[in-house]
């Protein structure tokens, strides 16, 4: 009977013993459970000295810093991504209006259609070449719009008068305005690229 109640008084210690070591974490399991449900950056390092915790860091001014820092982070990293998508948008939007100027065909053989597919082709790329334009007018800062606004009256001027000449070798014959119209849309899907490629961020 007294043997019992050892071997029982044992059991309990031990019990007792293994339920208390289970009830109370040391700091090191505090420490590495806090690690994994905050995830608040700057925590203090884990020591096996028991230093106090400077409670600034978990401050809710430090805790809304930190989340700010990682907001304004997503944000620039964002709007990196729209900035190349928006190139990779133009460039794609640059290529299926080069195929579908390439598709387009005139009726017959007269001067009257092949004029109507080159006008086509130009309207094509004068569009695209303002939906460009404005485009760059959101992106570019005031000066690097400025900039971009005279470089632009000169290409306008460049390009009427490379048409202007280009159309004097027919002067007076009927293919005088289909080369016309021709130089004008060929110059203004040059102009789409270059500005896509130099200027979209």
């Amino acid at each position: 009977m007294k043997n019992k109640q050892i071997f029982l008084m044992a059991l309990f210690t031990i019990a007792f013993v293994i339920l208390s070591a289970c009830g109370n974490p040391t700091n090191r399991d505090i420490a590495a459970r806090t690690t994994k449900e905050d995830p608040v950056e700057n925590k203090a390092p884990e020591s096996d000295d028991e230093s106090p915790v400077n409670d600034q860091e978990d401050s809710p001014a430090n805790i809304s810093a930190n989340s700010s820092d990682k907001e304004s982070s997503k944000i620039d990293i964002s709007e990196n991504e729209v900035m190349e998508s928006k190139k990779e948008e133009y460039l794609q939007k640059l290529n299926t209006t080069k195929q579908a100027t390439e598709e387009l065909a005139a009726t017959d053989s007269s001067t009257f259609a092949l004029k109507k597919v080159e006008n086509d082709r130009w309207e094509m790329w004068d569009a695209l070449l303002n939906e460009v334009y404005g485009v760059l007018n959101e992106q570019l800062s005031t000066e690097e719009m400025d900039q971009l606004r005279t470089e632009q009256r000169n290409w306008i001027k460049h390009r009427d008068d490379t048409a202007l000449e280009a159309a004097q070798k027919y002067k007076g014959g009927t293919q005088e305005q289909l080369e016309y119209v021709a130089v004008l849309a060929n110059l203004t899907e040059e102009r789409c690229y270059e500005l896509v490629e130099n200027y979209i961020k």
